[in-house]
């Protein structure tokens, strides 16, 4: 017993010497940075509060009812049936919050479906395992694409005996070789497939999981609202290598995204962008980003390949 007490101190110091782990942990759903993840965000609450409030109620009278009608207060049950009033406050109240919930629902989800006038047009195509980025042009025909897997430092440290602990590496499985570069503030509509079995495409902060089955194009519209990198994964499980296909998605200034599609369109870049490249083009840097790939990038892909 004393063993068992002399521990409760060492792990009250373990919990409040980490406030970094603390600040880290999320148990509400991110707001995201796209107008459909605010809108479910919103709803979200919404619907939070609400049940809250409920919750209130409904356990506030039964804690009343328990404290102050006790059997030892000697407290007499009313006895009643068939009290019209009463049935009708329990079927209306329901459908009033039912409506209240339902209205706004079914906003966001018309604004969900709303793929008319975007300003640009992205074909996803899932594979095992990787992701196939087509940028088209008014007439929906491929102008520029690459395809985007599993980054080389990932790779490296999947090894038996890797170089360095796969722990070393914040974004282990988490990181590309070419992510997809979109502008900001620009309505961008996904149209994503697949080209062999059933994929999903997730990013958490553009509020929506798609789901990429083969022979159909299933559609979903973004705009992000501030540059950044934002990652996500397959969500469906789609063989050995699921867990190898994240998704990275990289939001740019517009000028730098579209002088960069212009460029790689006129076959005046070094190829698809890398990681490098796409952070040079979310500062606005866009010779940097133009530059073939770093030396350390092309030295871990030689090691790779050998």
């Amino acid at each position: 017993m004393t063993r068992k007490l002399a521990v409760l101190p060492i792990l009250c110091a373990a919990l409040f010497a980490a406030p970094a782990a603390w600040a880290d942990l999320q148990f509400n759903m991110p707001r995201g940075v796209t107008p459909i993840s605010h809108q479910i965000y919103d709803l979200h609450m919404f619907a939070f509060w609400m049940m809250v409030g409920l919750g209130v109620v409904v356990y506030g009278g039964l804690m009343w009812t328990v404290i102050f009608h006790r059997r030892s207060r000697r407290k007499k049950a009313s006895q009643f049936h068939e009290n019209a009033k009463v049935e009708i406050v329990w079927t209306t109240l329901p459908f009033l919050i039912l409506v209240a919930l339902a209205i706004p629902a079914s906003i966001v989800l018309v604004n969900t479906q709303n793929f008319h006038n975007s300003d640009l047009k992205v074909q996803v195509t899932g594979y095992q395992w990787l992701w196939q980025y087509e940028y088209l042009d008014k007439k929906a025909e491929p102008v520029y694409g690459f395809y985007s897997r599993l980054s080389l430092a990932s790779l490296k440290r999947m090894s038996i005996d890797p170089p360095k602990s796969p722990w070393t590496d914040p974004h282990y499985l988490w990181d590309v070789n070419h992510p997809m570069i979109v502008p900001v503030h620009k309505k961008v509509l996904l149209l994503i497939t697949s080209g062999d079995v059933i994929h999903s495409f997730w990013v958490t902060e553009f509020g929506g999981q798609v789901d990429a089955i083969p022979g159909r194009i299933t559609q979903w519209w973004i705009n992000v609202q501030k540059p950044g990198i934002y990652r996500g994964v397959c969500n469906q499980i789609c063989g050995g290598g699921h867990a190898y296909m994240p998704v990275v998605v990289v939001a740019v200034p517009q000028d730098a995204f579209y002088r960069w599609l212009a460029a790689s369109r006129a076959g005046r870049t070094s190829g698809p962008p890398t990681m490098a490249q796409a952070k040079a083009l979310m500062h606005g840097n866009v010779p940097l980003a133009l530059n073939g790939a770093s030396s350390s990038e092309k030295r871990l892909a030689s090691e790779v390949k050998s």
